[in-house]
């Protein structure tokens, strides 16, 4: 018996193949372009989100040897917050408005005015970002009028491919917790925000938890893909909730840190908690009767990736890493800012931006790389510190992925500064594996999503902090913390000058 997640991600569709016992069968991923039309936007059209998807599905297929009637079930993941309309006849109506689109600043401010930012926390758990669906769909409404006096029904990117799989209009509640739609006490659609942005109940979906199987492969997509006719699909989550999955950290006091190009923690908790100020999202887990916190950093191992193509081109990273094992913590004074595209925890900033303070002539190379290290394990200690003062309880462990997750001394760093034990996992895969793993809770394979972890999923490693090197670390995290508030209003005028 097999299992298939399907990951619908900026950069490209992924499908997954494991087993019932969590064994890697294969995988294929499918290229995305992203557009940008204008400054501030970011687009994709979703007729190649399916495209890709079946095309990764086939691939998949015909390189594991497998019959599309040898998979039980599939789950389904991807982006976060992205607008999909269709009219009446399921047809596209516009390009997919993405998670990472800025345009909707404007839109944000009318939604706090009219619901009140307090009111909006407390319902939703989240204050109005760019990122989120809500703004997309006001902005629409006020630039686009014909395409919204057309649109019928809202999706999620995942969500398209679940229509095109299925013929069903549907959304999972972790998913649809990130629209900003959301009530997050009763997991389900606010009416008191949708009315209040105009949004007729009838455009949104019907929500579903993870495991909960949401439709059947047709016949014409059976024909498109190869997959047999009547295979069940489940709710799925968005990318991060699938992650989080996919690692293990479905229970209270379980920490999943992804440490990509963005840099995301996740902590999992029993209740609709929120901080006050909106400065974490707070979201439903794809797990049933379970939500979780997410601290986001928009350049995390990016910052690292912009650092080598800037300044060690021809390097590989691991080289320009091992330079560093002699620079102290601290980097002698050198700390790095990493809002190289902007941030959003715990400073919702697009107009932030990456610095260099404390620079010398004695800093060589081997300082600059350590100092944008310990720069994104500082804004990863942010998003811990929000956590643990919004009433999370005991971390019991916390569970690193990701590329950067790779580097020792990385991993060596972060467990310092943050001064917990990192857990290093047998998975991989991320965020398809665990939609692959609530497709097999759907059909029955497993009485619930921890059992599923349970049996999966293995700690393969710990990295422990070495508690000397603590006072070292929180002196210069104090010194990095006074630095955004400082600087915030030149970033502010340098965009202005720029723009």
């Amino acid at each position: 018996m097999l299992l298939l997640g399907i990951d619908v991600s900026t950069t490209g569709v992924k499908a997954l193949l494991i087993d019932e016992n969590g064994g890697f069968v294969g995988s294929a991923t499918s290229s995305l372009r992203l557009s940008t039309p204008q400054p501030l936007w970011s687009e994709q059209n979703p007729l190649d989100w399916w495209e890709g998807a079946r095309r990764s599905i086939r691939e998949v297929m015909k390189n594991s040897g497998v019959k599309g009637d040898k998979i039980r079930a599939i789950g389904l993941t991807g982006q976060m917050h992205g607008l999909v309309l269709l009219d009446a006849k399921g047809d596209v109506l516009r390009p997919a408005i993405l998670w990472n689109d800025q345009r909707t600043g404007p839109q944000c401010d009318e939604i706090r005015r009219r619901l009140g930012k307090r009111r909006l926390i407390q319902i939703t758990g989240n204050d109005a970002l760019t990122g989120f669906t809500a703004p997309k769909i006001l902005w629409v409404q006020q630039e686009e009028p014909q395409i919204w006096a057309e649109a019928q029904h809202i999706l999620l990117p995942k969500g398209y491919i679940r229509y095109r799989l299925t013929g069903e209009m549907a959304m999972d509640r972790a998913g649809g917790s990130g629209t900003l739609l959301f009530n997050l006490k009763s997991r389900n659609w606010s009416e008191e925000v949708l009315e209040t942005l105009d949004i007729p109940q009838e455009m949104v979906p019907q929500t579903y938890e993870g495991p909960d199987i949401t439709g059947w492969i047709t016949e014409e997509a059976a024909k498109d893909t190869g997959l047999r006719t009547g295979t069940p699909v489940v709710g799925g989550g968005g990318d991060q909730a699938a992650q989080a999955v996919g690692v293990g950290a479905v229970q209270p006091g379980i920490i999943a840190l992804t440490l990509g190009t963005s840099g995301v923690v996740f902590a999992t908790t029993e209740r609709p908690l929120v901080e006050p100020e909106g400065r974490l999202h707070a979201f439903c887990h794809a797990v049933p009767g379970r939500w979780h916190f997410m601290g986001v950093m928009l350049s995390a191992a990016g910052s690292l990736q912009w650092h080598r193509d800037v300044l060690a081109r021809d390097m590989s990273f691991d080289d320009l890493v091992m330079e560093t094992n002699e620079v102290p913590p601290g980097s002698e004074g050198l700390l790095f800012l990493p809002y190289l595209t902007g941030e959003r925890t715990p400073y919702p900033d697009p107009l932030a931006r990456g610095a260099w303070v404390g620079l010398t002539v004695r800093h060589t190379r081997a300082h600059l790389t350590r100092s944008v290290l310990e720069g994104v394990a500082f804004g990863i200690k942010d998003s811990f510190q929000l956590i643990r003062e919004s009433g999370l309880g005991q971390i019991e462990q916390v569970r690193i992925s990701g590329g950067g997750a790779k580097s020792p001394l990385w991993r060596q760093i972060m467990a310092d500064v943050l001064g917990v034990s990192l857990a290093t996992v047998n998975t991989t895969e991320g965020a398809a594996f665990g939609a692959a793993i609530l497709a097999g809770v759907g059909i029955g394979q497993f009485d619930s999503v921890p059992e599923a972890c349970e049996t999966m999923i293995k700690v393969t490693g710990l990295t422990e902090p070495v508690e000397s090197r603590s006072p070292t670390y929180e002196e210069f995290y104090a010194r990095y913390r006074a630095l955004y508030p400082i600087l915030a209003p030149e970033f502010e005028a340098i965009a202005a000058t720029v723009n």
